[in-house]
């Protein structure tokens, strides 16, 4: 499950994955988000907030998770992963070959601070 909240007046769309994640999870997320950024052209902000990283539920998942990333990344200013995710120290070197974003990594209990990071212009 990914629980999405998307802040319009600051184009700022904050995700929380709670569960192993699903093609489906990516397939609302991009319904969701779309219109916003047809109407306005980008999102300002992405803040990936999670405790810890909960993987995929299958191959489906992470085949979709990789075409969102692939179809949106463009339309991304700066991504904030907001997390204690071992994974998350090496985040910003890995996802800067692939990403035009500006990649930032707080620790998961700093999300008002990415918040403000993400709003700077």
């Amino acid at each position: 499950m990914l629980n999405s909240e998307l802040l319009k007046e600051d184009g700022i769309l904050i995700v929380s994955p709670k569960e192993a994640l699903q093609a489906s999870d990516f397939e609302q997320l991009a319904k969701s988000i779309d219109p916003y950024i047809e109407d306005n052209g980008s999102l300002n902000g992405l803040m990936i907030y999670t405790e810890s990283f909960p993987g995929w539920d299958n191959f489906a998942g992470m085949v979709s998770h990789i075409k969102f990333v692939k179809n949106h990344h463009k339309y991304i200013k700066k991504i904030a992963a907001v997390t204690d995710s071992g994974i998350a120290s090496v985040l910003p070197k890995i996802a800067s070959h692939f990403v035009d974003a500006e990649i930032k990594q707080f620790d998961f209990t700093d999300k008002d601070e990415a918040l403000s990071w993400l709003k700077e212009s």
